[in-house]
């Protein structure tokens, strides 16, 4: 049982995590399927951004956000946003609200953030994910992939420390149309070394030696230096991009093709061929 020093006042804007985003809970409104969160913007943002001189509230405009729901219940954000007007030179302007969401943007960062852990953490869909926000799928989708890009595609630091890669195909169209597969990278590192599972650095469209080889060349030469093994299954265009973009690192066949210990791509050659040479004796 928690000691009774412990605990705090109720705090609206700390539990819904509004502080972090720049803003203050000024009232709630809670109904059975959905809760709306009345807020302001905490910093002033009274100076003029062309002159420097102080301007006047002029009036206020409303953003709606969708929020992290709590309780399963969709919550929206009613954000009151100031407009001011620089009496110096007649500028007018909003109060900054890019700590809660991006410009035009429809559902708040706490939201986004929210939306990727149930995708990548919990397994959620889109659908769900979607409802759980009380938007429309497409809205959560756009969001949610251009929050995702901006974390980890844009993370410039997202391809450090790779020395042990891994390649393979996977099947992700099941229609007549368009190429059904695409090549997925992944870093193994973690895994030669014990310190982790591995890491997913990117997917590009499309099964061939050019996916491959034009995906290692636009990383920096320095990356590919540090390269010290590529894993792949035994489709031959993999293994001639590597050659060629990364002379340096050998090339192994990953276990799951082939029931052995990972070896080199010239041992596995050697046995294939003294299996056919039996299989032709026989």
């Amino acid at each position: 049982m928690p000691d009774a020093t412990t605990f705090a006042c109720p705090d609206l804007t700390t539990f819904t995590r509004l502080d972090e985003l720049g803003l203050e809970a000024t009232g709630q409104l809670l109904e059975p399927d959905r809760a709306v969160l009345k807020c302001r913007v905490v910093d002033p943002d009274d100076w003029c951004r062309r002159c420097g001189c102080q301007g006047v509230a002029r009036d206020t405009v409303v953003r709606r956000l969708a929020h992290a729901p709590f309780g399963w219940r969709p919550t929206t954000l009613l954000v009151t946003v100031r407009r001011y007007r620089c009496s110096e030179c007649g500028h007018v302007w909003r109060q900054d609200t890019t700590a809660a969401a991006e410009p035009r943007a429809k559902i708040s960062r706490g939201g986004l953030a929210w939306a990727l852990v149930g995708i990548v953490v919990q397994h959620l869909s889109m659908a769900r994910v979607a409802e759980g926000l009380g938007v429309a799928w497409h809205t959560a989708n756009d969001a949610v992939l251009a929050e995702g890009h901006r974390l980890l595609i844009d993370d410039p630091a997202r391809l450090d420390g790779v020395e042990v890669l891994g390649v393979d195909e996977h099947c992700w169209r099941h229609t007549r149309r368009g190429d059904k597969f695409i090549t997925v990278i992944i870093d193994l590192t973690p895994v030669r070394d014990g310190t982790g599972p591995a890491r997913l650095l990117d997917m590009v469209e499309g099964r061939s030696k050019k996916a491959f080889k034009t995906w290692l060349d636009e990383r920096e030469q320095t990356w590919r230096d540090g390269v010290q093994v590529v894993a792949m299954d035994g489709f031959s265009g993999f293994k001639t991009a590597t050659t060629e973009e990364l002379p340096e690192a050998v090339s192994v066949m990953d276990p799951f093709y082939a029931d052995v210990p990972v070896m080199p791509m010239s041992w596995v050659s050697v046995l294939v061929g003294d299996v056919r040479r039996v299989v032709r004796s026989a």
